[in-house]
């Protein structure tokens, strides 16, 4: 990435739903600074496909229901606003959730931030900031 080119982001799973499904309060930082290019969100395609997969769930269908949301909504907004990335190399830190690794390697890879509730991942914050990554909860503007 240029250097003068925003920070880049990268979503877990669970940050996705809470910013296109949920509606959640806390993930609204996020939106405005994706909306207003203050962050750049970086994915992959592993990524996405679980998106789709976790989008079928039975506990999620009928939240989606409740909130009006379709699944090829929230995928239109992870198509329009996330920049596909290669797959990242393994990084040297190792999550406990190896479904969390491809978060961990892709946040590595481009010095992101990383955010995520599951504690695998915040459990990693001290090795993840030496490695220059900032592994948060949520956007702090």
């Amino acid at each position: 990435m240029h250097p003068l080119s925003p920070p880049a982001v990268v979503l877990d799973t669970n940050i996705v739903l809470d910013a296109f499904v949920f509606n959640d309060p806390q993930a609204r930082p996020l939106l405005q600074a994706l909306a207003s290019h203050q962050l750049q969100w970086v994915a992959t395609k592993a990524m996405r496909d679980e998106l789709v997969r976790v989008l079928t769930y039975p506990k999620i269908a009928p939240r989606m229901a409740f909130y009006k949301i379709t699944a090829a909504h929230v995928l239109a907004q992870f198509d329009g606003q996330a920049i596909l990335m290669d797959t990242a190399p393994k990084a040297s830190v190792t999550c406990k959730d190896p479904d969390d690794q491809k978060f961990v390697d892709l946040a590595v890879a481009h010095q992101a931030i990383l955010l995520s509730k599951d504690q695998a991942v915040l459990c990693m914050r001290k090795k993840l900031l030496s490695l220059v990554v900032q592994a948060q909860a949520a956007i702090k503007i």
